[in-house]
C-alpha cells in the first residue's frame, strides 16, 4: 500500500456505496456464467500510478478477505478492500460500447480530474472522498 493511499485510509464518508448500471450487471453476469464458477466475484480497487496519480484496476476473485467490503448488486458481488473503499465510494460503474469499442467506465465522484483514457484519475480535496 503506497504511503498516499495509507494516509487517506482513516477517512470513510457516508456516501453511496459503489452501484453497477444495468448494461455493467448485465456485462458481468454474462462474463460470470461463461467462467463457469460460481465463488467469482468482481475485485474493484485503487493503486498508485497512471497519468493522473491513482489508477482502476478490476479483477476476478474467489478470495474474500476479512477487511473487503462486499456490495451485492443484481445477484453480482463486488469486492472493495477498505482502503480503495475510500476512493471508490460512490462510483458507478457503466459498460458503454461505442466506436471506440466496448469498456467499463468509471463515474467517480471522489475524482477532482481523470486521464483522456478514463483509467486513472487524481482525488478530490479531503482526501479523495465523496463530499456529500
Amino acid at each position: 500500500m503506497s504511503a498516499t493511499l495509507a494516509a487517506h485510509a482513516a477517512h470513510m464518508p457516508n456516501a453511496a456505496p459503489v452501484t453497477l448500471t444495468p448494461s455493467a450487471a448485465h456485462k458481468l453476469d454474462t462474463i460470470l456464467k461463461e467462467e463457469n464458477n460460481p465463488n467469482l466475484k468482481l475485485r474493484i480497487f485503487v493503486s498508485g500510478g497512471g497519468c493522473s496519480g491513482f489508477k482502476y484496476g478490476f479483477t476476478f476473485d474467489e478470495q474474500q478477505d476479512p477487511e473487503d467490503a462486499v456490495i451485492e448488486q443484481d445477484g453480482i458481488q463486488l469486492l472493495i478492500d477498505a482502503t480503495s473503499m475510500n476512493y471508490l465510494r460512490g462510483i458507478e460503474v457503466d459498460y458503454v460500447e461505442d466506436l471506440n469499442g466496448s469498456q467499463f467506465v468509471i463515474k467517480n465522484p471522489n475524482a477532482a480530474s481523470s486521464c483522456g483514457c478514463g483509467q486513472s484519475f487524481a482525488p478530490a480535496a479531503g482526501g479523495g472522498c465523496a463530499n456529500s
